[in-house]
């Protein structure tokens, strides 16, 4: 039975270039790049070139990178700088989302203990929130405005330039979790108004374990992993060479191949989306337009998400309900809540992240096997059998 994977918002297999660039820092390029000798010298060339063009991806400067063990290291740096930053000018008010990582909002829930207050903005049904929304909440002790680019779980794309703009006017540092936009479409910082911004290497067919952070010129980013002096003396510890190497061939890959790809994932994306809306009481979740190109969010009424996802694997399908972060609790997603989904309808959720690996011979067969399952779950279940008698009303 051929393995259908439809799971790479969770994660993605590492590209053949990826592969190749990290082979050589496994056993022949392993010298410390803090050393002064040949082969100290040799790695940290490697590790400023990458800098370099990592660095050209995304329209920034080489020395506005710094790496990182990954997406969560990053969003916590940033974060935690920007807010201790506005703390010395006594500004502790932080705007931000419902429905962003964990990764930012445990972070965030941490500040608010340490005293800073945190508005968060109501996410509208369609995923999405609005520059007006953060041009509102905006004060004169606002330190930081953190806003994710794409969202992990149902894949809408945030007016991130307009909002940067917004903030840019303000003087307001504004920080974006770019963990699921990085590879996928453009992102320019300057254009864009970034200050801040975050990235995750196995989210764009790169290794895991590094990541990246984006630090405009003039912010200080301060330092939470305390020893060496690496990464300018932001980031203690031996950095990951081969990591680095392999993070910037994959966004280089991943950035030259992009638009080719978008059409090729939209296409499948879309099929996707009108054929599972032909499940009865379906919904497909947060805006069909302003998506990522690989993703699709479903709810289907009267089923139980682990279930279809566990019936789905033993049909060689792997999908997800959401996070992967969240993979083992039994509660709703807390994006499907935020857009106003009710926890009965939030617990039959299915997401499906495409890459450009897929096929429409996988589409075919995720279109034939998702009916399947949910219409065995939903005669298997006594809440579809009282919603079909009308004894509940039906929510979607």
């Amino acid at each position: 039975m051929k393995t259908i994977y439809v799971d790479n918002a969770a994660t993605t297999a590492m590209s053949d270039k990826a592969v190749e660039a990290l082979t050589p820092y496994l056993k022949g390029v392993y010298g410390n790049p803090s050393s002064l000798h040949t082969v100290g010298q040799v790695a940290k060339e490697a590790l400023e070139d990458a800098r370099a063009r990592f660095a050209k991806c995304i329209n920034a400067e080489a020395k506005e990178i710094y790496f990182t063990s990954g997406g969560s290291e990053a969003d916590n740096q940033c974060i935690r700088s920007a807010a201790l930053n506005g703390l010395k000018k006594g500004k502790k008010h932080i705007i931000s989302t419902a429905f962003e990582h964990h990764a930012v909002l445990h972070t965030l829930k941490k500040l608010e203990k340490e005293g800073f207050e945190v508005t968060y903005l109501d996410v509208h049904a369609d995923g999405l929130v609005t520059a007006e929304q953060v041009a509102e909440a905006i004060r004169p002790d606002t330190a930081l405005v953190t806003i994710m680019y794409a969202n992990n779980e149902i894949g809408t794309i945030q007016p991130i330039r307009e909002i940067g703009e917004v903030c840019k006017t303000a003087g307001v540092v504004f920080h974006t979790d770019a963990v699921q936009a990085a590879g996928h479409i453009p992102v320019d910082v300057k254009a864009d108004n970034i200050d801040m911004l975050s990235v995750s290497a196995h989210k764009f067919h790169g290794p895991k374990g590094v990541g990246a952070i984006y630090c405009r010129k003039g912010i200080l980013l301060n330092t939470f992993i305390e020893g060496g002096a690496q990464e300018r003396g932001r980031r203690a510890g031996t950095e990951n060479i081969g990591g680095v190497v392999s993070m910037t061939v994959a966004l280089e890959e991943a950035v030259k191949n992009m638009a080719g790809n978008a059409v090729k994932l939209k296409k499948m994306r879309d099929r996707l989306i009108d054929g599972l809306l032909k499940i009865p009481h379906s919904r497909l979740n947060g805006d069909r337009k302003m998506r990522l190109p690989a993703n699709v969010n479903m709810c289907f009424e009267g089923i139980e998400g682990e279930g279809l996802l566990l019936l789905l694997d033993a049909k060689g399908i792997c999908a997800s309900s959401g996070s992967a972060c969240t993979s083992g609790s039994l509660d709703p997603s807390h994006v499907l809540l935020a857009i106003g989904l009710p926890h009965e309808v939030a617990h039959g959720s299915l997401r499906i992240s495409l890459s450009e690996d897929n096929t429409d011979e996988d589409v075919d067969a995720i279109l034939k096997a998702v009916p399947e399952v949910v219409g065995y779950l939903r005669n298997m279940s006594p809440v579809w059998e009282e919603l079909e008698k009308g004894e509940r009303k039906h929510l979607i």
